[in-house]
């Protein structure tokens, strides 16, 4: 890619137009400016890249993104928004977003990213991948979260979703492997049809294999009449199958037949059934180690992990936790018919120091211990029957005279947490942060901070 190439900056925030034109004209490419829609649908041919809002007049950036895609050699689109949610992000990259930014910008990380979209400007066959809709991607509830990792997962679950790939998700237990199958499943073209789950780890080998194929009436003992399993029942829909690395080598094998040739059998019966389903499975285990082992199929694992999302544990984004306190607190509310609407300081900063072993599932369990116990609408750190943690941690507290910090005080402390708590690695403590470099080590000047030395 040359140093003239075009970019279009589509904003209706005539400062941000201004910002965006002078910092990549300084750095060498050639800009052009839209404030509407129709404005950028207009002039869209003649750019290579288009940073995209999703609020402007005449139209939504995802009716600009439709538009485009009917286009045979349409620009590269990156999603530059103030919408920070999951439906936002899965809908902008089934149609077709190349990557999707949340406002306020970080200049380097907007620069880095339109360097990489120029380096790898995307081809008509690799938009083919993307199925174009008009309608609202419809999910089943939230994968919660503001953190770099959790946005990667929302754009995966756009990318996948659009096709009958299989998928492979992994990650430690109670990190929401079923709430992402969800929402694929949700946000694909037939969301209305089956979702069938499978927890590989709750049936016997011989009761799992005529769970999954099915039996005709005789086919064993207590085979009354003929029963359809799960890949039957899931026709057109999705298939999920939760913990596949427990699943035996003999039901490995005729696994294997099914997804190579997508028909299967009945248990007692010949007669071949055509798969349908699309299959999605999940692991906590290291199916690449099993396969090392030899208590894995190989050839299995790779028909499986066509594509594959992996699931970042909680403690590697701790930075969500008071994200999913809110929700999971409304969700724990509503079922228990609770109304615990405040979490004290010193609860979120006792929550937030956690190591978490148990992931989203654990805080998910604790939380609903404390709602049960709590006897006002408060939520503290009394009812969490986890340690106190290291001293960095209380820094979130309210101060000793019981008012409350800024939210610039706040930032200060939270960053000395994380500094500390990864031994002033500031690559670590971009990534818990979710910033760049640069904006850390401004962060680090601005605020005076120093490395202690130990005396």
């Amino acid at each position: 890619m040359t140093s003239v190439a075009r970019i279009l900056i589509v904003d209706d925030d005539r400062s941000i137009r201004r910002t965006l034109e002078k910092f990549l004209g300084g750095e060498g490419y050639e800009v052009a400016t839209a404030q509407d829609a129709p404005g950028a649908i207009a002039v869209a041919d003649q750019a290579e890249l288009m940073l995209l809002d999703l609020g402007l007049p005449g139209g939504s950036g995802f009716d600009v993104l439709t538009a485009l895609a009917e286009r045979d050699r349409p620009p590269t689109v990156v999603v530059v928004t103030a919408r920070d949610d999951m439906q936002s992000t899965v809908k902008a990259i089934q149609l077709g977003a190349y990557e999707y930014l949340v406002k306020p910008i970080d200049i380097d990380r907007l620069h880095a990213v339109v360097k990489r979209a120029l380096d790898s400007r995307v081809t008509r066959d690799q938009l083919e991948a993307f199925v174009t809709r008009s309608a609202e991607a419809r999910l089943v509830g939230d994968i919660l979260g503001k953190s770099a990792a959790i946005r990667d997962v929302w754009k995966q679950i756009g990318a996948v979703s659009t096709t009958r790939a299989p998928v492979l998700i992994a990650g430690e237990s109670g990190t929401g492997k079923e709430l992402v199958a969800r929402a694929i499943h949700a946000s694909s073209a037939n969301p209305e049809r089956p979702f069938i789950a499978v927890n590989c780890t709750a049936l016997a080998p011989g009761v799992l294999e005529s769970e999954l194929f099915g039996h005709v009436k005789g086919a064993f003992t207590g085979a009354i009449a003929d029963r359809p399993g799960r890949f039957e029942l899931a026709g057109k829909g999705t298939l999920f199958l939760d913990e596949i690395a427990e699943i035996p080598l003999d039901l490995q094998a005729k696994l294997l037949r099914v997804v190579q040739e997508r028909t299967f059998e009945r248990v007692g019966d010949a007669r071949p059934i055509a798969l349908e389903a699309r299959i999605i499975a999940a692991t906590h285990r290291d199916l690449a180690a099993m396969v090392a082992r030899g208590t894995f199929r190989e050839d299995l694992f790779y028909r499986l992990r066509v594509v594959e999302i992996a699931l970042p544990a909680l403690r590697e984004r701790a930075g969500d936790i008071p994200i999913l306190v809110e929700g999971l607190l409304a969700k724990i509310n509503r079922d228990l018919d609770k109304d615990v609407r405040y979490v004290t300081p010193a609860a979120l900063a006792r929550l937030s120091a956690h190591s978490w072993p148990g992931n989203v599932r654990e805080l998910e369990n604790l939380l609903t211990r404390a709602v049960v116990m709590a006897k006002t609408d408060v939520l503290d750190e009394t009812l969490l029957p986890i340690a106190a943690g290291d001293a960095a941690a209380s820094a979130a507290e309210a101060d000793a005279d019981g008012t409350l910090p800024t939210l610039r005080e706040l930032e200060r402390r939270h960053i000395i947490r994380v500094l500390a708590h990864t031994d002033w690695n500031k690559r670590r403590s971009c990534a818990i942060l979710d910033i760049s470099r640069p904006t850390l080590d401004r962060k680090i000047e601005e605020y005076g901070l120093r490395r202690e030395e130990p005396a």
